[in-house]
């Protein structure tokens, strides 16, 4: 299994246009092989000293896959490039982290 974090910058003002549209698009990507767990997450509002904001125009993106060759898979389905058009002028930059259980 590997895991990946995306981190998503945004356009200013735009998150919740960007997770309608990320949104809409979860149910194709938990259906496709290999697909463990696959989800947004922002900010959670707490009062704990130590957390590093992430900020309003950032979206993590927390996934799990069986393996490499289930992730590249997922970067060219079809869904995903319809959804990369969805949200292009929505996203700035996209940075990733793929990493193997400790």
């Amino acid at each position: 299994m590997i895991h990946v974090l995306a981190t998503v910058t945004l356009a200013p003002g735009t998150r919740a246009q960007f997770l309608e549209a990320f949104n809409a698009n979860v149910s194709n990507c938990l259906a496709e092989d290999g697909c463990i767990e696959y989800g947004p997450a922002i900010d959670a509002d707490t009062d704990i000293p130590s957390q590093k904001r992430l900020g309003p125009d950032v979206v993590l993106v927390v996934e799990k896959w069986r393996d490499l060759a289930a992730l590249k898979a997922h970067s060219a389905a079809p869904h995903m490039a319809a959804y990369r058009v969805q949200v292009k002028d929505f996203m700035q930059s996209v940075s990733l982290q793929i990493l193997d259980p400790a």
